[in-house]
């Protein structure tokens, strides 16, 4: 079986994508797309144009948080969603709502006032979220950390986002950073 992604290096839903299959170990194939000049065949493997898209010999998958999850089932070990289905259940509300931090994050990129104050709030809210625990879905990391992460690593490095006024965001993201899969990703950033 051959399992290709369809990335963009600067796409945060990529990214997500990016950091499930290097925690998986699974290998790959890459196509990337240049999302400034999309060519006319991604519409024929996502009618909406957009990455990513995870394609396995014929099948084809487009949105992020689906193919998170299709690759947590179809490669079960490391587990990124809890045993436990209460948990299972916090984990993806989190994936679902990471709209509450990219929604402002948009913002600033595109200059909009209040945007700032905005992307601050949430991430004070996610700062007392951590403020109780480890990670974003509960006692253990998984696809709620993966799915939020891509954005604040960009915020930081490319929107001049200071976290130092966020300790349990920062700690949470120091303790991410250790993992390769998130550290690899953190390299792409830095790079773009």
């Amino acid at each position: 079986m051959t399992l290709t992604l369809y990335d963009a290096p600067r796409c945060p839903y990529c990214a997500r994508v990016r950091i499930v299959l290097a925690e998986k170990r699974v290998e790959f194939d890459v196509v990337e797309v240049d999302l400034r000049d999309r060519p006319a065949w991604i519409y024929e493997k996502n009618t909406t144009g957009r990455v990513p898209v995870l394609e396995e010999d014929a099948w084809l998958l487009p949105e992020s948080a689906v193919i998170m999850e299709y690759l947590d089932e179809r490669y079960p070990e490391p587990a990124l969603l809890p045993a436990d289905a209460a948990d299972r259940a916090e984990s993806r509300l989190r994936v679902q709502r990471a709209d509450e931090l990219t929604t402002p994050y948009y913002a600033v990129r595109r200059g909009e006032d209040g945007a700032r104050k905005r992307l601050a709030e949430e991430l004070g809210r996610l700062d007392a979220l951590l403020s109780g625990r480890s990670w974003l879905g509960g006692a253990e990391y998984g696809l709620a950390d993966v799915a939020v992460v891509p954005w604040l690593l960009r915020a930081r490095d490319h929107l001049g986002v200071s976290l130092d006024a966020f300790p349990a965001l920062s700690d949470w993201l120091a303790r991410l950073l250790e993992r390769p899969a998130i550290a690899a990703e953190a390299e792409i950033v830095a790079g773009l």
